[in-house]
């Protein structure tokens, strides 16, 4: 499951994303509405967690646009502004659910929980490029009988490829959306990476490779 969060307080962000993680779930933070509306639009989510007072565009203004756009993914409004008619008004512009901040860790995990069990119908649980299928929800890769577990990080970019076969993503694209502007990793992490994805496509004797595109990024093909 993946998730998008927009909250312009970079402890609080970084802190939900942490606590996701250790749920299970692939997230995405970002720190403003503008960023929110082009993560939003670049990728698929399962779940999308707004912040109401942003920098750029707002919170409710980014719901509205989602919902323009014909969306139905789940959104949770979070937000320090509790007052009856801010949740009303949340709620109208099409949120699912609304939760006041300062709140409790067990009930920010519950109530994203119960949004991507009401989104599931929806998800693309497993993916499926050559010979090769990756489990979204256990987070495992597979060719035949031959299972490989993946770590979150290996199963992001694994995921990007498999969702856009045949693209060219760059070194600077792939560490932006999977490890973020504020990572502190290295760039060079980006073709580590690369290689135990490889290492392991080999493993599984997939017919499927992640190629270089000299002076461009890396794309995945058929062999």
């Amino acid at each position: 499951m993946r998730i998008l969060i927009a909250e312009d307080e970079t402890e609080l962000a970084k802190g939900l994303k942490f606590l996701l993680e250790k749920n299970k779930f692939t997230v995405d933070a970002v720190y403003d509405g503008a960023e929110a509306l082009d993560y939003f639009q670049s990728r698929n989510y399962d779940v999308v967690i707004l912040d109401i007072m942003m920098p750029k565009v707002n919170g409710l203004e980014v719901l509205r646009q989602i919902r323009e756009a014909g969306s139905a993914v789940p959104v949770l409004m979070l937000t320090a502004k509790a007052e009856i008619e801010d949740r009303v008004a949340g709620l109208e512009a099409g949120a699912d659910d609304y939760l006041p901040k300062p709140f409790a860790s067990p009930e920010f995990i519950a109530r994203v929980k119960a949004l991507s069990r009401r989104n599931a119908g929806y998800a693309e649980t497993c993916l499926s490029f050559g010979n090769v299928r990756l489990d979204c929800n256990r987070y495992e890769m597979s060719c035949g009988d031959r299972i490989v577990r993946l770590n979150n990080k290996e199963f992001q970019v694994m995921e990007l490829f498999m969702r856009n076969p045949r693209f060219v993503f760059s070194t600077g694209h792939l560490m932006d959306k999977i490890w973020g502007q504020d990572s502190e990793a290295d760039i060079n992490v980006v073709w580590t990476y690369v290689g135990f994805l490889r290492k392991k496509l080999k493993e599984l004797n997939a017919d499927i490779e992640i190629r270089t595109a000299r002076g461009a990024g890396y794309y995945l093909d058929l062999q």
